[in-house]
């Protein structure tokens, strides 16, 4: 699997549309009409990024985050913004499509050198769930 020149992983043509559940023709003219971004290799074969396809899906695919660590939720992502006041940090996360905010101490910050643009891992472990419905939202 190649990939663009800011390191996204690109797939043949051929696997994306099979993973978007379309076919090759498909796939081809929707690059025509400009509702797949595509790029080409030197043989002017397409190539399609991987955020292409996860964009088109709405799935997101598994992305292994490195490391020996019991936790699976782990979600690659950026820092957007730091927030520090005394002891603590606010770090916002963009995870994909999902948008992360972490309280993690001022020296986790600081040992980390977390600043927007910084990519991380945000790795989630929690025993509880809350679900609530709320008047309008989803809607």
């Amino acid at each position: 699997m190649a990939g663009t020149q800011s390191g996204e992983p690109l797939l043949k043509a051929a696997d994306a549309a099979h993973a978007l559940g379309i076919s090759l023709d498909t796939l081809r003219r929707w690059d025509r009409e400009g509702r797949i971004r595509v790029v080409r290799d030197p043989g002017n074969r397409r190539l399609v990024p991987r955020g292409e396809v996860e964009r088109l899906s709405g799935r997101v695919s598994r992305v292994l985050a490195g490391g020996r660590l019991s936790a699976r939720n782990r979600l690659p992502g950026i820092v957007r913004h730091v927030e520090q006041d005394g002891v603590m940090a606010l770090v916002e996360i963009e995870a994909g499509p999902f948008r992360l905010a972490a309280a993690i101490t001022r020296d986790a910050v600081e040992e980390l050198a977390l600043a927007p643009g910084v990519p991380v891992v945000a790795t989630v472990k929690a025993t509880s769930v809350m679900v609530s419905r709320e008047d309008g939202f989803g809607q």
